[in-house]
């Protein structure tokens, strides 16, 4: 039988029809791709795959009298895939010294424990030098909005900000 009366009973069910242009192709299909992977148990792969993808898309043979044409480009395509997937996967590895935007576990309890100390040190502040630093370092303000906001000159909101620091500093390195 021509490839044509195969894929006409191969489209109304007929496994063995299509079975028998499985067997007139096979070996074209493994050569073909053998041709574009270079390995042969890569090539069987995309050839069984190209089987699969011919039975799915049957209908989709325009002329089924060229059927071997149609299906050599859908093992070309399979190929050209396989190829392109191991392509991405042959990746150099990355590095062990690498860093992640996701902080390990330890990073996160050293932060952690960092927040308890400086929360623990800005409540030995007196309330005010903690509004300040809060306020300019934390929130950005500017020494005239802080002093704007809490009734105080300029001067002052800057002096207590150097002295919230200098204790800050004591609190947090008591060695230094």
């Amino acid at each position: 039988m021509d490839d044509a009366t195969l894929v006409a009973l191969a489209r109304s069910g007929d496994g063995e029809a299509f079975g028998q242009l499985v067997t007139r192709y096979r070996r074209a299909a493994f050569l073909v791709a053998l041709s574009v992977i270079g390995r042969p148990e890569d090539a069987e792969d995309a050839a069984q795959e190209a089987f699969l993808v011919a039975l799915e898309r049957l209908d989709d043979c325009r002329s089924p009298g060229r059927f071997g044409g149609w299906l050599m480009t859908i093992v070309r395509n399979r190929s050209n895939n396989l190829v392109r997937r191991e392509a991405l996967r042959a990746t150099d590895p990355i590095p062990f010294s690498a860093r992640s935007s996701t902080p390990t576990p330890e990073k996160e309890a050293q932060l952690s424990e960092l927040r308890e100390e400086l929360a623990r040190a800005l409540a030995e502040l007196p309330e005010v030098q903690r509004k300040i630093v809060l306020l300019h370092d934390l929130e950005g303000w500017k020494h005239r909005e802080i002093a704007q906001r809490l009734g105080l000159p300029a001067g002052t909101v800057r002096s207590h900000l150097h002295y919230a620091r200098k204790s800050l500093r004591a609190l947090l390195r008591p060695d230094a």
